[in-house]
C-alpha cells in the first residue's frame, strides 16, 4: 500500500470576518454564512506568503519523521512567486532538506496538488524506500468589491507520501475529466484572478461528472461503497450543490453526513485553491470520532478546467498520527483584523523586484518573508 503518511496544515497571520465585510459592504450577512456557506477568511501578513505557510505546514512532519528518506519535494500552487525558480526550493533550504532532493513546482488552477500525490505515488512505487513530500499553497485573491471577492483565503497542507501509510491507502483506480473552459484565469499581468462565476460553477459540475463515468469506467467503486466525499471548495456551499448532483447522476440519494465533516475547516479560511481539498480531509479526520476502514472520496478541481476523483481507505491507528487540536487553535490564533486595514493588506500585498524593500515583522509563524535584496526574495526563520 501507497499513501498518506502524515498531514499537517498551515493558514494566515491574520482573519477577516465576513459579517464585517457584509456589514461595511451593505451586504446581508446570511448571503456569506448560508449563500456561500463561509464565515471567514484567512489574511497574509506582509512577510508572509505561499513560501512560509508551505514551510510552516511542513516543519512538524520532518520533525516528527526526520529527512533521510525525503527524496523529492513537490510544490503545488497556482499563486507562484517566480516564472522559473520553484517556491519548494525556498521551502527545502528552510526545512534543511538534503540536497540529494528533487524540487519541482507543478501548476494547474487548484488541482495540481492532485497532480502531485498522484505523481509521488508512482516514485514510491518504484522505490518504496523513498518519500515524497508534497506542499499545497495558495493565496486566492480576488478584485475587492468583486462577487468573489468574500470567497478568498490563504493556506497550506503538507502531506508525507511513501509505503504502508499511517492515515490514508490511496486506491489506484481514478477518473479524469479535462476541458478548455475559460471559468477561471489569472493572466501574467495581473496580481488577482479573472472570473465567469456562473460558467465556473457549471465547469465544476461538468468535470465531476465526467470524472466519475471515467472513474467508473476503469473499475472504481459503486457510489454507495463510498462512505465520505472530500470535493474541493472554492466555497462550501459550492461543494454541498455539486455533490448533490453527483447523487442524482449515480441515482443513489445520500445524506448531509457525507459530506458535511469536511467543511469545517473550509469555512473559516476561505478559498486555498490546491490546498482547499486536503483542508477537507484534515476535517474529516479530526473532527469525526471515527473512520478507521472508511472509504473516502475526493474530487479535485481545477478551473480551466482538470478534475479528478479518486478514493483512499482511512488505515487503523490513524488517529496516532494526527494532532488533535492544533488545526482549531491555529484558527483561533490568527489576528482579525477590521474591513479598511483588510483592504489596505491586500493593495499592499504585490511588491516589484527592482526595489529593495524589508517587510515589516508581523507574523509568529516560524518562518517569514524578510524581503527583496536585488529583485531576489528573502526568506528567514522567525525569531
Amino acid at each position: 500500500m501507497i499513501g498518506l503518511i502524515d498531514l499537517s496544515v498551515a493558514t494566515g497571520h491574520h482573519v477577516v470576518s465576513l459579517t464585517d465585510l457584509a456589514v461595511a459592504t451593505g451586504v446581508d450577512p446570511a448571503k456569506y454564512h448560508v449563500g456561500i456557506g463561509q464565515d471567514e477568511m484567512s489574511l497574509l501578513a506582509p512577510d508572509e506568503d505561499i513560501v512560509t505557510m508551505a514551510a510552516t505546514a511542513a516543519a512538524p512532519i520532518i520533525e516528527r519523521h526526520g529527512t533521510a528518506k525525503i527524496r523529492t519535494v513537490l510544490f503545488a500552487t497556482e499563486s507562484g512567486i517566480d516564472q522559473s525558480k520553484a517556491a519548494g526550493v525556498y521551502v527545502h533550504q528552510l526545512l534543511g532538506l538534503p540536497s540529494g532532493c528533487r524540487v519541482v513546482e507543478m501548476k494547474q488552477a487548484c488541482y495540481s496538488a492532485t497532480a502531485g500525490l498522484q505523481a509521488a505515488l508512482g516514485m514510491v512505487a518504484r522505490n518504496p524506500e523513498e518519500q515524497v513530500l508534497l506542499i499545497a499553497s495558495d493565496n486566492a485573491r480576488y478584485d475587492v468589491d468583486s462577487a468573489a471577492e468574500a470567497t478568498q483565503g490563504a493556506g497550506a497542507v503538507a502531506m508525507l507520501i511513501g509505503a504502508d501509510p499511517t492515515l490514508l491507502a490511496i486506491e489506484p483506480a481514478s477518473g479524469v475529466h479535462t476541458a478548455d473552459v475559460d471559468d477561471f484565469w489569472r493572466p501574467n499581468d495581473r496580481s488577482t484572478a479573472v472570473v465567469d462565476g456562473r460558467l465556473s460553477v457549471t465547469a465544476y459540475v461538468d468535470s465531476l461528472l465526467g470524472a466519475w463515468d471515467d472513474y467508473q469506467a476503469r473499475g472504481g467503486v459503486a457510489a454507495e461503497e463510498i462512505d465520505r466525499f472530500c470535493l474541493h471548495q472554492p466555497f462550501t456551499r459550492m461543494a454541498a450543490k455539486a455533490f448533490a448532483q453527483l447523487s442524482n447522476h449515480t441515482g443513489v440519494s445520500r445524506d448531509d453526513t457525507v459530506i458535511s465533516s469536511t467543511f469545517t475547516y473550509n469555512r473559516r479560511i476561505g478559498n486555498s485553491y490546491t490546498a482547499s481539498l486536503y483542508f477537507a480531509l484534515a476535517s474529516v479526520l479530526d473532527n469525526e470520532a471515527d473512520v478507521a476502514g472508511r472509504r473516502i472520496g475526493f474530487f479535485s478541481y481545477g478551473s480551466g478546467s482538470v478534475g479528478e476523483l479518486f478514493t483512499a481507505v482511512v488505515q487503523p491507528g490513524y488517529r496516532s498520527a494526527l494532532r488533535p487540536g492544533s488545526v482549531a487553535a491555529q484558527l483561533d490564533a490568527r489576528v482579525p483584523v477590521d474591513v479598511p486595514e483588510y483592504r489596505k493588506i491586500h493593495a499592499a500585498a504585490e511588491l516589484a523586484s527592482d526595489v529593495d524593500v524589508k517587510t515589516p515583522h508581523v507574523t509568529a509563524a516560524p518562518f517569514r518573508f524578510a524581503g527583496i535584496v536585488g529583485r531576489a526574495r528573502r526568506y528567514e526563520r522567525n525569531s
